[in-house]
């Protein structure tokens, strides 16, 4: 147990330490600063903006970085739609997968535009080559227009009085080739020479010890691990994502994955800081979200190596933990860490089952995709913690009976309404779906030609973890993570086309959200520090963004945690 204790905090720690350097590096890279990696990818940009057209010097305003956003992402959507939906009769298909149904590929197509990857098929039997290979694209860019919106609002944060908000496309570009580029790079070598597979061959044959021939999938599978982490995607080239020996062969892999999914949220924040100057401001903003992720991760780690009590009551030893849907080469404690890594940081990615997960754990899986503000996915985790922080000044504003004031702008009525706007959506979204699927299998409706049967077919377990599997499929959803508990049959035109929606929802409207306040605020008159300024780097303001973010976003969801996870606890005591 020490050991596994000492593996998980030292992954950790080194995080936090390597991704200050990374933070720097990346807010160099939104400057525009000299880079050492300027050489290599001076050429490439510049070769890429003459054949495109675009003026990459060219200043927007959050309008412009609005349509220039959400115009490339209806292209990427509709070319991965007709792949998906056309994929069984197109090249680099060596196994013969055949193509999507058109509610499957409509729901891939969005999941992988939105950084979100909720997986309603199985890598290995799912998708062709091709397709794999134009869903690692997508993963690519999503998490280079998550990174591109944080910058413009990093530069709206900075600038005095501005409608001048930088160019989209150069921030998307150079965060696509500077920084989730090599990045991917070191992680793919790494799973290269560890046994992960990297090639276009289709299935092997191999014998095993018993005397069995089996057909073992394998692919491209190393370049787009990587940049499944390193992104905050999580979409597994196998079905079952990060557990599967292949994408995940060795202690040294696990560690190496979690790493990767940990450093871009983690050095976001410190480039925060480089980028506006305001270095303690950041570490603030990092304060909280560790809190916040360490109230989170030290209960499922705890739960996950006390064993399940239905089966201590047996009187069976447990002696490793929790070890139902867990693999050994890894243990309870980093699976335990894992699981709210990749729910926090909106990965989405496993290494175990979430479904066999204690009900504490799954409670905390479920919470931190609720809040969604601690760390958080490339780019777009800052832009959540905005919300909360312009929902903070102004609260703080009326308590002391002062204007609300953010960098020197004031916070009015709009700004204030677009916020609560999008504190309120992300509940909303969650809390409606789950109550419509509820109802239906509550009253075992007959689906029709939404689903094949009555509504209590899609549930591989009724009553309080029946509950708790619709209520992450949502969550999942409107968090752009993408993992599921996995009991629920969720590949069938009800849950593919209403995860669909909520997908596209909670993706661009809160992304829009947070562009819009910045860009008003931005405009504004400038007004300069004086001895009544909210001071907003001190430990009273993170304190009180952090009472902020549990009582809109933690609280809302109590209820129905309550009928889930906790009612399951309860039973089991």
């Amino acid at each position: 147990m020490n050991t596994e204790l000492f593996g998980v905090i030292v992954i950790f720690i080194l995080s936090i330490i390597l991704a200050i350097p990374v933070g720097k590096y990346i807010a160099k890279v939104f400057i525009g600063d000299k880079t050492f990696l300027d050489p290599i990818f001076n050429p490439i940009e510049k070769f890429i903006f003459k054949i495109s057209g675009i003026n990459a010097t060219e200043e927007m305003n959050w309008k412009q970085h609005l349509k220039a956003l959400l115009s490339v992402n209806m292209v990427w959507f509709f070319l991965c739609f007709f792949i998906l939906l056309f994929q069984g009769s197109l090249f680099l298909n060596p196994d013969n997968n055949p193509s999507m149904s058109p509610d499957l590929a409509f729901n891939t197509a969005i999941s992988f535009v939105v950084n979100c990857n909720l997986q309603h098929y199985s890598g290995e039997s799912g998708v062709s080559y091709l397709s794999q290979m134009f869903l690692m694209f997508l993963q690519f860019v999503s998490a280079g227009v998550g990174m591109a919106a944080a910058a413009m609002v990093f530069n709206a944060m900075k600038e005095r009085t501005t409608d001048k908000l930088g160019n989209f496309y150069n921030y998307f570009i150079k965060s696509c080739t500077r920084i989730l580029l090599p990045l991917s790079a070191i992680v793919a070598i790494a799973l290269l020479f560890s046994g992960t597979p990297m090639t276009f061959e289709g299935k092997d044959t191999i014998t095993t010890l018993q005397g069995d021939s089996v057909a073992v999938s394998r692919g491209p599978a190393a370049v787009f691990i990587a940049i499944k982490h390193i992104g905050t995607n999580g979409g597994g080239f196998f079905g079952t994502n990060s557990a599967h020996p292949l994408e995940n062969p060795t202690y040294f892999t696990n560690a190496v994955e979690l790493w990767a999914q940990l450093i871009i949220p983690f050095a976001m924040i410190f480039a925060l800081g480089f980028y506006l100057k305001k270095r303690k401001f950041s570490h603030v903003v990092f304060g909280v979200m560790t809190i916040g992720f360490l109230l989170l991760v030290i209960p499922t780690v705890m739960s996950e190596l006390n064993g399940n009590p239905a089966i201590k009551k047996m009187g069976i030893s447990q002696t490793t933990g929790a070890m139902e849907g867990k693999e050994v080469r890894f243990g309870p404690a980093i699976s335990g860490f894992w699981s709210i890594a990749t729910t926090v940081i909106s990965t989405g990615s496993v290494n175990s089952m979430h479904d066999s997960s204690m009900p504490v754990s799954g409670s905390m899986q479920l919470l931190a995709m609720m809040v969604n503000a601690f760390y958080g996915g490339c780019g777009v985790g800052f832009l959540n913690f905005y919300v909360f922080i312009i929902l903070a000044v102004f609260i703080s504003g009326l308590m002391v009976g002062r204007t609300p004031e953010f960098l020197g702008k004031k916070i009015e009525a709009r700004e204030v309404k677009i916020a609560a706007f999008i504190a309120i959506l992300h509940p909303l979204l969650i809390l409606s779906g789950t109550a419509l699927a509820s109802y239906f299998a509550a009253n075992d409706t007959a689906i029709g030609y939404w689903f094949s049967g009555n509504a209590t077919g899609w549930l591989n377990n009724l009553g309080h973890h029946g509950f708790s599997e619709m209520l992450y499929e949502y969550t999942s959803s409107a968090a752009n993570n993408g993992s599921g508990f996995e009991g629920l049959g969720d590949n069938n035109p009800f849950w593919n086309i209403t995860t669909g929606i909520v997908l596209l929802l909670s993706r661009f409207i809160p992304i829009i959200g947070p562009l819009a306040i910045a860009g008003l605020l931005a405009n504004k008159k400038y007004i300069p520090e004086s001895a009544g300024t909210l001071k907003t780097d001190t430990t009273i303001f993170g304190v009180m963004v952090f009472a902020v973010i549990a009582i809109i976003a933690a609280l809302s969801f109590f209820p129905a945690l309550a009928l889930g996870p906790l009612a399951e606890y309860f039973t089991l005591k």
